[in-house]
């Protein structure tokens, strides 16, 4: 698979990846070897970033899309992570509630679906 692809299935950002990595290909059985027995340099980004968006959005509790309102659109330490969570901007407020809102939203909205299949089970 293409090196971008494997990163994004790592969970890390493809530039940060050293040049071996970057150029290559990686087959199924390497990856699953990265996966089961990550190298240090994979460790080291996976706790100390640069992470990818999805993970920046991940650990801030907001959506991808939250993250280009409120102005992140570069890959993010986990210092820098850090240091917004410690700051709370408005926007992240903000982004927070709007996805715990969504949350909240599918939940419900899994429930009733739930509870229409039980009622049209008994049903037959």
């Amino acid at each position: 698979m293409k090196p971008a692809t494997a990163a994004k299935k790592l969970g890390v950002y493809l530039p940060a990846t050293p040049a071996e990595f970057q150029e290559g290909v990686v087959s199924r059985a390497e990856l699953n070897e990265l996966q089961a027995n990550p190298p240090a340099w994979l460790r080291e980004l996976r706790q100390n970033g640069p992470h990818p968006r999805p993970v920046v959005a991940a650990k801030l509790g907001v959506s991808i899309a939250g993250l280009a309102r409120g102005g992140v659109t570069e890959a993010l330490t986990t210092e820098q992570i850090e240091a917004l969570k410690d700051e709370q901007p408005e926007w992240l407020e903000k982004e927070r509630a709007t996805q715990a809102e969504v949350r909240k939203e599918a939940a419900r909205i899994k429930k009733q679906h739930a509870e229409r299949a039980e009622k049209a089970e008994r049903a037959q």
